[in-house]
């Protein structure tokens, strides 16, 4: 079977993570995803190939000079052919390219384009770097153990965050038929994401605030623990949960999560000393068959040797694949596109 967005057609001038990740989501369903990149191509490339491989496997590439009479008028008779236009850029350059609907809609009244930004597309174009973001929305501060500094994940999350969210953008204004400007800011997602922490603070005055181990605001026990070999993620979120954990790691009492809420330092001391019996792989084979939420902390290595289906091949890159599964539908990996492999229209 064909991938769902066979026949749909998404221009990218993407740069980097966020805007190419968008469109690899949509490749990976089928959709052609045609690359319009600068005679030096996406910076990304300068990263490395398999930076470069991850986010654009199976897409084409164009290279166009957008800042030239010749480069608009190949701009305008894509988009002329094309469904949608995703752009990552700092907002004055979306503008001075001719990279939005109102500059393009003469060409395609239907063409639905999608402007990744910062801060908003008229909100200037103040610096706007995934660990920027992160800083500046809160998630940093939430993010580490109370007593050292703040910290950020181990991975781009709020450029990834704003791919998907402009990927469901995109796919929302082409459903409705319409073509239309759609704007997806960084900040805007990342605050989005902190919807229960921001939602005590607006309606409560509760401030969010870091705990050990990364323990959750409103369960107990739901966190990290080290063992006797490792650390362990227990997510305890109802009380049934509670009653299959401490009846096999012998703990009594706390049977509902108001009394280990209240009780929480109690509660994690009694965990932790039981956890410390045994060790984190140990746990785990013992709590899964439970039906114990529970992982082992592993690295990212010890994570791709144990799921290695997830593994797949796009021409001479191992990646990972697409984590929609289509029923019927397995989706075809291309090789990342050569620079301008599709043509070229630049300035002489």
């Amino acid at each position: 079977m064909t991938g769902p967005l066979a026949g749909i057609r998404v221009l990218e001038v993407g740069t980097m993570l966020a805007g190419p990740y968008a469109t690899l989501m949509l490749a990976d369903l089928g959709a052609e995803v045609i690359k319009i990149e600068p005679a030096s191509g996406d910076i990304s490339r300068q990263v490395g190939d398999t930076y470069f491989a991850s986010l654009n496997r199976g897409k084409r590439s164009v290279r166009v000079d957008l800042n030239t009479p010749a480069g608009q008028q190949r701009l305008g008779a894509l988009a002329a052919e094309s469904h949608a236009l995703l752009v990552n850029l700092k907002p004055s350059a979306i503008h001075r390219l001719g990279l939005t609907y109102a500059a393009l809609r003469e060409w395609n009244e239907r063409l639905v384009c999608v402007a990744i930004t910062g801060f908003g597309l008229e909100a200037g174009d103040h610096p706007a770097f995934d660990y920027v973001i992160q800083a500046a929305t809160g998630v940093a501060a939430l993010t580490g153990d109370p007593a050292g500094p703040p910290t950020l994940p181990g991975y781009s999350a709020a450029d990834n965050s704003t791919g998907l969210t402009a990927a469901l953008g995109l796919l929302a204004q082409i459903v409705s038929g319409r073509g239309g400007q759609v704007e997806v800011s960084l900040r805007d997602v990342m605050l989005s994401q902190l919807n229960y922490h921001a939602s005590a603070y607006l309606n409560t005055g509760t401030e969010p605030q870091r705990r050990p181990f990364g323990a959750h605001s409103y369960y107990v026990p739901a966190q990290l623990f080290p063992t006797a070999d490792g650390y362990l993620a227990l997510f305890i979120t109802h009380d049934g949960f509670w009653k299959s954990f401490s009846g096999e790691a012998g703990i009594d009492g706390f049977t509902t999560m108001s009394e280990r809420v209240a009780s929480r330092a109690q509660v994690l001391d009694v965990v932790t000393t039981a956890l410390a019996g045994d060790t984190a792989d140990s746990w785990e084979k013992r709590l899964r068959p439970l039906g114990v939420p529970a992982a082992a902390v592993r690295t990212l290595p010890e994570a791709l040797k144990s799921a290695p289906d997830a593994v797949v091949t796009a021409g001479d890159y191992r990646l990972i694949g697409s984590p929609i599964r289509v029923g019927g539908h397995s989706p075809v990996y291309g090789p990342p596109p050569p620079l301008g492999e599709y043509g070229d229209a630049l300035a002489e």
